[in-house]
């Protein structure tokens, strides 16, 4: 399984108010908001923390049908700049975060090792969805989940093979 997330940096400054008053209590755990407090730079840290949750989230949603999302629920630890893992109802999910000056981007998977078995794919691509759930499908017949994600002036795509 795979999820994937994308935050543009410019539209998530204009359009979201992270320090209003009880925003970090209903989206991050204490340990969470430790480290956004301490970090030298909060901002990042929030988006880092929120693409790693949604990432994770994409799995969840997939394997359980559950489409309530309480992000609250979906806790990250053992976050470095790119590397870490996100832990849900006993389920950990781990993820690799690429941070820029445009955006943040998060993929998740079950196995550490599926990292090895990404792949990045562009927008023309036979796209399937099954429940509601996309996947791609080949020339062989063969169906493999894919998640997408866009924010603003981006959007990804990824997929194991």
């Amino acid at each position: 399984m795979i999820g994937n997330d994308i935050v543009d940096l410019a539209l998530a400054l204009k359009d979201s108010n992270w320090k209003r008053k009880g925003y970090l209590d209903k989206i991050f755990t204490k340990n969470e908001q430790l480290l956004i407090i301490k970090s030298d730079n909060p901002e990042n840290t929030v988006w880092n923390l929120w693409s790693r949750k949604e990432a994770a989230y994409k799995i969840f949603n997939r394997n359980t049908g559950i489409r309530i999302y309480n992000p609250i629920q979906f806790e990250c630890f053992e976050t470095d700049k790119s590397i870490g893992k996100v832990m849900c109802n006993g389920v950990l999910y781990y993820t690799k975060t690429d941070i820029n000056l445009d955006y943040i981007h998060t993929v998740s998977v079950l196995n550490s090792t599926d990292f090895e078995s990404i792949k990045l794919l562009n927008r023309n691509i036979k796209i399937v969805k099954i429940d509601g759930i996309p996947f791609l499908k080949g020339n062989n017949k063969k169906i493999n989940p894919i998640s997408i994600s866009n924010h603003g002036r981006f959007e990804k795509i990824v997929s194991l093979f």
